[in-house]
């Protein structure tokens, strides 16, 4: 308020300006750093739950796959 009346501005102009801008931050639903982060870490881990476990049924998969080509190689060069 010191500083609106330093400006030029009379005590009541200062203290109307002081007033609303107190009311209208405290009347805001504010969101602070750490409660973005918190909401972005939740919707990461509930979006990305089902596409991780997918990727480890494709690395069990794949796994399989080539423990069978491995087998096939093995019977086909070193075991006829």
């Amino acid at each position: 308020m010191l500083a609106l009346e330093k400006a030029g501005l009379s005590k009541e102009a200062a203290e109307t300006i002081t007033t609303a801008v107190t009311e209208a931050q405290n009347s805001a639903d504010l969101v602070t750093k750490k409660d973005l982060e918190l909401a972005l870490a939740r919707l990461a881990a509930d979006e990305l739950a089902p596409i991780k476990s997918s990727i480890r049924i494709l690395q069990s998969m794949i796994g399989f796959v080539l423990a069978g080509v491995g087998a096939l190689v093995l019977k086909a060069f070193f075991l006829s």
